[in-house]
């Protein structure tokens, strides 16, 4: 993966002070409720393995595309990236979009990989 520069890095960091993270846990709580689960990572990284259930925007497309999957801005939406800064960057855009209920998975797909079992149940 690459390196992110301190500039992406610090917009990232600035993006988390807007946005609300929640643990992997809370996020399959979330997605079981009904919220649609978001991946901003690029095609080539959703199609080597995701989340499933995911739908995949990237994140340079994501304003321009996010109205297929949620047309309502009171949809709530789970976002993550690969570990965390692209899905917090994505989750103020949206909600710079007037998105009034999205969250970023804290730590992004590592953390909800290295989650004992945070999609237990989820086909009932």
């Amino acid at each position: 993966m690459a390196k992110h520069s301190d500039e992406f890095l610090r917009l990232a960091n600035d993006a988390r002070q807007r946005i609300t993270e929640v643990s992997p846990a809370e996020a399959c709580k979330r997605v079981a409720e009904g919220a649609v689960l978001l991946d901003v990572r690029d095609k080539e990284e959703f199609e080597a393995g995701h989340i499933e259930g995911a739908m995949n925007i990237s994140r340079g497309t994501l304003e321009m595309r996010i109205g297929e999957i949620a047309p309502d801005k009171q949809a709530p939406i789970v976002c993550h990236c690969g570990d965390g800064n692209r899905g917090a960057l994505a989750a103020d855009a949206l909600q710079k979009m007037g998105y009034t209920q999205v969250v970023s998975i804290e730590g992004g797909l590592k953390a909800y990989q290295a989650d004992d079992d945070p999609v237990s149940g989820s086909d009932s």
